[in-house]
């Protein structure tokens, strides 16, 4: 019940004085077969989006540790900042997914939540939107621990994506400051934190994997200078990626780990994220419902 009062203050917030022809974001949810139950995600639609037309780029967005997918709308103002993004031009029409992602950062461990993005999530919103299917039209992105998973979907899938947008990652190199949340939400170890399964998750072990593939994925890496563990870490990663050659901005603004920081950096985020969107080749819907 309380789920369902915070969705439906959120549809209240962003409907009300809405104009005709005005982007939407709708709550909706699906049966995961990888997670054994229903799904929830929040999604925003431009004003140009049409069941019937052309297929547009999608990003998909993963929120922090004990956030939800409607700290986006409510906290991060990104239907208003996208919505004014497309009318300067500055990004192309864009739908964005925001999946409900517990506190299980976005691994297979308390539940089987990354299997689920990819096995489940990705499929039914290409069915059920008119969204690209192609790299060149679909991209990721997250704040905190949803940076986390979306560093780690880009170097583990980088066929998939085409740009990457991280918010305050929390990619602690080493291992997580005593005060994360990482230690505490029983993913990354059973009943304590265990510093292998860590190691086994986070990005390091999976960059082989990603330099060994032949594509490169921007990034956009941003963060506060008050918060100094996730900063430098933001700024290490930065500096691997110029350093292999694979496109990477990097932002560091005044600010801590917060919505305030995060929604001020959306547009540049977004705004060179968006910037690997190809040209759609007349990609048009099919079979996806209504």
């Amino acid at each position: 019940m309380r789920r369902f009062l915070h969705f439906a203050l959120v549809l209240l917030a962003v409907t009300v004085g809405a104009p005709a022809f005005a982007s939407t974001v709708a709550s909706r949810s699906f049966h995961s077969e990888a997670l054994g139950r229903d799904w929830s995600y929040m999604i925003y639609l431009p004003a140009a989006y049409r069941p019937d037309g052309p297929r547009l780029p999608v990003l998909y967005l993963l929120h922090g540790n004990n956030g939800d997918a409607g700290d986006w709308i409510t906290r991060g103002h990104l239907q208003s900042t996208v919505d004014a993004l497309i009318e300067r031009r500055e990004i192309p029409p864009v739908v964005i997914v925001m999946p409900q992602g517990g506190t299980d950062w976005y691994v297979d461990r308390k539940e089987k939540m990354e299997t689920a993005f990819f096995d489940d999530l990705l499929p039914e919103i290409e069915a059920r939107y008119a969204v690209s299917t192609q790299r060149g039209g679909r991209m990721i992105g997250g704040v905190s621990m949803g940076g986390f998973g979306a560093l780690r979907y880009t170097l583990t899938q980088p066929a998939l994506f085409c740009g990457t947008l991280l918010l305050s990652p929390a990619i602690y190199v080493n291992e997580p400051p005593r005060a994360s949340a990482a230690r505490r939400v029983g993913v990354f170890g059973e009943r304590q934190f265990d510093p292998r399964v860590w190691r086994e998750l986070n990005y390091p072990a999976q960059w082989d994997h990603y330099m060994s593939r032949p594509y490169r994925v921007p990034m956009f890496i941003a963060a506060g200078d008050d918060d100094l563990d996730i900063q430098a870490d933001a700024s290490l990663l930065y500096t691997h990626l110029r350093r292999a050659g694979n496109p990477a901005a990097l932002r560091i603004i005044d600010g801590g780990h917060t919505w305030e920081v995060w929604s001020a950096l959306l547009p540049a985020a977004l705004e060179y994220t968006l910037d690997c969107v190809k040209p759609p080749a007349q990609e048009h819907p099919s079979n996806h419902r209504p």
